[in-house]
């Protein structure tokens, strides 16, 4: 039985490959490299692109964190559409995925920076702001999911009747 101090040790995604061995550690490198790159990649895209938007439509001091609130919502409704996209009407490459769904809109997304806003909204004494915003981000971007899913599929079928 493992004490609560010793070291665990992570499984690698295949049972069958030991990373012990380096001819194995190295073929699992070699298939995991170009998704972690693709991740990377979409990932520095991703938030370059939600920077940019903090840029155009910059939080005023105090304010309504209303970009981040937009930024979350709107990649959650691209989310929804490219999920309907790459298991319903594609056959992606294996990078897509990693790429646009867990790197660029992982990126872009900034739910850590949604709760930093709550949490300066409450130190600077707008705890209802806080709690609206709270309140309001979670249902609005799985809202935005939702309706993204549906309207997806309702056009993709009113185009294959």
């Amino acid at each position: 039985m493992d004490s609560p101090h010793s070291p665990q040790v992570a499984e690698p995604t295949d049972p069958d490959i030991d990373l012990s061995v380096p001819t194995q550690r190295f073929e699992a490198v070699r298939v995991q490299g170009p998704v972690a790159a693709a991740v990377a990649l979409g990932g520095a895209t991703g938030a370059s692109a939600r920077y940019a938007a903090s840029l155009v439509w910059p939080t005023v001091p105090g304010g309504f964190p209303w970009t981040t609130l937009v930024v979350n919502v709107v990649g959650c409704a691209v989310i929804g559409v490219f999920m309907v996209l790459v298991t319903e009407v594609w056959t992606a490459h294996r990078l897509v995925r990693p790429f646009f769904g867990t790197g660029v809109l992982g990126g872009f997304t900034t739910f850590s920076t949604y709760a930093v806003d709550v949490q300066q909204l409450v130190a600077d004494g707008r705890a209802g702001t806080g709690l609206l915003y709270l309140g309001l981000t979670l249902p609005a971007a799985l809202a935005a999911v939702w309706i993204a899913v549906w309207s997806t599929r309702r056009t993709l079928a009113g185009r294959r009747a």
